[in-house]
This record gives C-alpha cells, structure tokens and sequence, in this order.
C-alpha cells in the first residue's frame, strides 16, 4: 500500500509549482469574494460590469468561475473597486529547520 500525498490546498495539488499553486490560493479567493459581492449586492452581470469598469462579457467569465482568463491584478482592482479589502497573510514555515524555496536553491 502506498502512502498518500496530502495537499494544504486543492491548488497544490494540480499546479506545477509553489508559486502557482499560490497565485491560484489568491486568485480564488478574489474570484468568489467578487462573485459573492455581486450576489449580496443583487446586481445584473451588466450594472456589476458598468460598477466595475469591466464588459458583461467578462462578468459572465467571473459568474462561471473561469478563473484562468483573470489575472491577480485585475482581480485586485475589480476587489478594490467593488470596495472589498483584499489583503496578503504570510505565514511562516513549522519546520525551523525547513529552508525557503530561495535558500534551497542558492546553497
């Protein structure tokens, strides 16, 4: 029987690497927060859209989770616009003796 591999995230287990497994976290999160903002605030994709300096065409994108046609920066912008405040958490490794991408790859 062979172990299984466990992911923090569904995002780590199907990018490539750490950073876009990171980017997608954000990216996600971004995403549904908008989408959830569109349906607190009862909004059509079109009045959402105008909101948002953005096309209908590119709401409905949003509404069906197409995640890959949107950017971290232009979620971040439609986030602020929308007046959500999107913010960036670090957390540090558990391991003390656990080296950083960056220190693995200069030694």
């Amino acid at each position: 029987m062979s172990k299984q591999r466990q992911f923090a995230s569904v995002w780590d287990a199907l990018e490539d690497t750490p950073q876009q497994a990171a980017s997608m976290r954000a990216r996600s999160e971004l995403l549904m927060a908008l989408q959830e903002w569109v349906k607190i605030k009862n909004k059509t994709q079109v009045e959402a859209a105008k909101i948002l300096a953005v096309t209908q065409p590119r709401m409905s994108d949003l509404a069906r989770g197409r995640i890959h046609l949107f950017s971290l920066d232009a979620l971040m912008d439609m986030a602020m616009i929308a007046g959500l405040s999107p913010h960036i958490t670090f957390t540090r490794p558990k391991s003390p003796n656990k080296r950083t991408p960056a220190e693995a790859q200069a030694s």
